[in-house]
């Protein structure tokens, strides 16, 4: 069901406008509009003098697709210099619970090349199925070779539902991917269920700048489509006596991939601490470092510690430090073994982000900042005193006998 306006009925009156108690008409070029935030409340249609506003009837699939021709979840299993990446485990555990649910394959989609060993401990990770294509044009990451040959995969062999990492990698082609084969997507999930009614994948993920959590399905088209954020799932532990099916695809087979752009060369990032998503040690500052300079304290610690720089939202959209940093509900989900916030008040968006650490250290001069609530250890007083003091420390430590 839908709410639609006849453009060449309208006349443009505006006598809807006042009749929606959600402001979702609004005229554009002289034509009344309906936007996203119409409810189908129907309130509008008896306002319209001329008929122009219409409820209309829609079918649950597009025609010439049924649910029923669709089946299994299938995870990609995205890698970096012919290496597996860590989400990819995350999606693997979280699929299988999916798979489950639906008594349907999960399955581990795999492009690279020279990579059969890599393909066959997906299915040590739970993979019923692994479909591995092998090719040189596949080594390395080409958005466009890439969403041509996944796309074609899921046209011939009808997943339900398809995951990816909300990585850089994921962000850059999943959306092609879903405009190819003509269904949603639904990007940045934290979380992901079946509804147990309607057996549709339930894709919760933050809206409105992390201040609400919006769960979002995809009933009238298939496959289901969602990105997932790194380090918010429990990942799948390997067990070698999983049994599973590896089908490798040597080559293209000729098929014509979209490549506008080739990859000439490939150079790995060289960074001062480790990368955020994947460290198990985590210094994050916040509005309490006073300016960008105070950040050369974190750094400082970081290093000593062998860990990575993050940041709140606030002293990102301040430009003290690039959004990379930015750890939270509308940054990256966070989960190491130690995470230190100093200077970080603790709001919620902030919180959703890295609660789930091994163990969380506090340090602010506010004792009733909520970041003591999660904290397991908290140091009231003046960061600017107890972080070099630390880092001091951790120096003298290190270069003992």
């Amino acid at each position: 069901m839908a709410v639609v306006v006849i453009k060449d009925l309208c006349n443009g009156c505006e006598a809807c406008l006042d009749s929606c108690p959600y402001e979702a008409i609004e005229m554009v070029d002289g034509v009344a509009y309906i936007n996203e935030a119409c409810t189908m409340c129907m309130a509008c249609l008896e306002s319209c003098p001329v008929e122009a506003i219409i409820s209309e009837e829609r079918e649950d699939v597009p025609v010439g697709v049924a649910k029923e021709d669709f089946s299994g979840v299938w995870v990609f299993a995205e890698q970096r210099m012919g290496k597996v990446s860590s989400v990819v485990m995350e999606l693997l555990g979280e699929g299988r619970k999916l798979a489950d649910d639906l008594g349907e394959v999960l399955t581990a989609v795999l492009l690279g090349h020279g990579m059969e060993p890599e393909a066959r401990d997906l299915v040590a990770f739970g993979a019923d199925e692994v479909i591995y294509v092998d090719d040189p044009l596949l080594a390395h990451f080409n958005d466009g070779p890439y969403a041509s040959v996944l796309s074609d995969l899921i046209t011939e062999r009808k997943p339900s539902i398809v995951l990816a990492g909300a990585t850089f990698m994921g962000r850059s082609f999943i959306p092609m991917v879903a405009s190819k084969v003509d269904t949603g997507l639904t990007a940045d999930c934290t979380a992901l269920s079946i509804d147990p009614e309607t057996l549709d994948l339930l894709q919760t993920r933050p809206a409105f700048g992390g201040n609400i959590m919006a769960t979002i399905i995809c009933p009238r088209h298939r496959p289901q489509m969602a990105t997932v954020r790194h380090k918010v799932l429990v990942p799948a532990v390997m067990d070698k006596n999983n049994k599973g099916e590896v089908h490798i695809i040597q080559g293209l087979d000729g098929k014509t991939v979209d490549q506008r752009t080739e990859v000439i060369e490939v150079v790995e990032e060289i960074m001062d601490t480790v990368n955020l998503a994947e460290a198990d040690i985590i210094v994050s500052g916040g509005r309490g470092l006073g300016s960008p300079e105070g950040f050369k304290l974190i750094e400082e610690l970081a290093l000593e510690l062998g860990g990575a720089v993050g940041a709140s939202r606030s002293v990102v959209d301040a430009g003290w430090i690039p959004y990379s940093h930015q750890v939270g509900q509308t940054g990256k989900t966070v989960q190491p073994k130690l995470y230190i916030a100093c200077g970080i008040s603790g709001a919620v968006q902030h919180l959703a982000g890295m609660q789930a650490s091994d163990v969380i250290v506090a340090i602010n001069k506010d004792p009733d900042a909520p970041i003591f609530d999660v904290a397991n250890y908290g140091l009231v007083g003046d960061l600017f005193e107890i972080i070099p003091q630390i880092t001091r420390l951790l120096r003298t430590a290190g270069s003992g006998p």
